[in-house]
């Protein structure tokens, strides 16, 4: 029996690398995972094989070091960003690391094959740089001398939910559909298992000793559906509201703006720009060659959600997934609003009921600057995704001290009219909340 190929998987936190990853463990392939960073759950799941390392940013002297560690004879790079942000740059993602990867691949004493996900689509029709760096990345590895299979899957369904996919999840259960002049374009789907299936044939094909690839291949269902079909067939399966009102276009205008700015705060939110372009471009592509050529026949949209449990669980995500971002905006406006408010127009008040209860004037303006400012770094904290953890952490410990505090010093704002110290209370819990459904993946 010939040995199986040992797999690297570039990009084995995301939604497709993890799925990826996880099934061709399943059949048995020896597999190197290799991200930035991982979830407790995707370390405990991977063990010792997990690679952490900023893979999109090393030199291709690195790279060809780390797949002559592992003895690697397959890599497949699932990196992929959708706009640029403070960590990431799409050309260096989707070109420069691709020029680097060719290189280290060409620098191996034996012969590797690349296998690259991609996009679908037609090169004239590449209007974002996302799709238009995607297309670059296909050039450098078709000019290059390296064995290659391009996979170009569509909007790609899995087990796990993130970006796009838990977005449809999010859209399901909410009583909207999207405007009709996006709802109705064309969208093939692709499911993730069916990645990892032709993954695991070119993989067998070059353990058996065929080397001469050079493919690439549309993976996807046979007769794409539109948009609104989808939605429809994850709000079916999810048991969704029946009544629907249709969202303007102007709104979801509105919505990816605002994501564009939200993504410059370390954010990854499913609606910006590129992700509406693209969307209203639609996704279209020719899965003919890629059948085939593998005999593998697509999964339709229907057989692939049935695998997807109606289970509370999923509910629940679904309910939260958008929930999540108004609790965070909620609490951001909560902490900066309470320390600008307390430091402008409110000060002279704010010291007057501290010198009221024994403080001089200038303890009163001291303690009421210091927690303003207090307050206003915690949302700020809150609002930068590197530091959101931190800020919640921080805000629950300073409303607890604050309550301790005025129990102690000023136990009579607990009965004052409009309550401002119970308010404290449901803010925690708030942050409670926030901590628990903090992580993406």
């Amino acid at each position: 029996m010939t040995d199986l190929p040992v797999i690297a998987v570039l990009g084995a936190s995301g939604l497709i690398g993890q799925s990826v990853a996880f099934d061709l463990m399943r059949e048995g392939f020896p597999i190197a995972p290799v991200a930035r960073r991982y979830t407790a759950a995707q370390t405990a799941a991977f063990s010792d094989n997990a690679i952490v390392c900023p893979i999109a940013d090393i030199s291709d002297v690195e790279l060809r070091e780390l797949l002559l560690d592992r003895r690697i004879d397959i890599v497949v790079n699932c990196l992929g960003v959708l706009q640029d942000s403070r960590r990431d740059r799409i050309e260096n993602v989707h070109c420069g690391f691709i020029q680097r990867l060719t290189k280290a691949l060409n620098g191996l004493p034996r012969q590797a094959l690349l296998v690259h996900l991609s996009v679908p689509g037609f090169e004239d029709e590449d209007s974002t740089e996302f799709s238009r760096t995607k297309r670059a990345g296909e050039r450098l590895i078709a000019e290059s001398s390296v064995p290659f299979v391009i996979l170009r899957p569509g909007f790609v369904i899995a087990p796990n939910a993130y970006g796009g996919s838990a977005l449809f999840r999010a859209l399901a259960v909410l009583p909207f559909v999207l405007p009709q002049h996006v709802s109705e374009r064309p969208f093939a789907i692709t499911d993730v298992a069916d990645i990892a299936r032709t993954i695991s044939f070119v993989a067998h094909a070059w353990s058996a000793g065929q080397r001469n690839w050079r493919e690439t291949w549309d993976v996807m269902a046979r007769d794409p559906s539109t948009v609104e079909e989808t939605v429809m067939a994850f709000r079916h399966r999810l048991g969704g509201p029946a009544r629907r009102l249709r969202l303007p276009l102007w709104l979801l205008e509105l919505s990816a703006k605002a994501g564009d700015l939200i993504a410059r705060l370390g954010w990854r939110p499913p609606i910006r720009s590129t992700a509406l372009r693209e969307l209203r471009r639609g996704v279209v592509g020719n899965p003919a060659s890629w059948i085939a050529a593998t005999q593998i026949e697509p999964t339709p949209l229907r057989a692939i959600l049935m695998r997807l449990p109606p289970t509370i669980q999923e509910q629940w995500f679904s309910r939260l997934y958008l929930a999540k971002a108004a609790i965070l905006a909620a609490l951001v406006f909560f902490w900066l609003a309470s320390g600008l408010i307390a430091l402008i127009p409110a000060f002279a008040p704010a010291t007057a009921i501290l010198e009221a209860h024994g403080f001089s004037t200038l303890q009163a303006m001291m303690i009421t600057v210091v927690s303003s400012l207090i307050d206003i770094s915690v949302g700020a904290a809150i609002a930068s995704r590197r530091s959101c953890r931190v800020g919640l952490v921080a805000g629950i410990a300073i409303s607890l001290f604050y309550m301790i505090g005025a129990a102690i010093v000023t136990p009579d704002l607990w009965i004052e009219p409009l309550g401002a110290l119970v308010k404290t209370v449901p803010a925690i819990v708030l942050m409670l909340v926030s901590l628990a459904i903090l992580e993406d993946r």
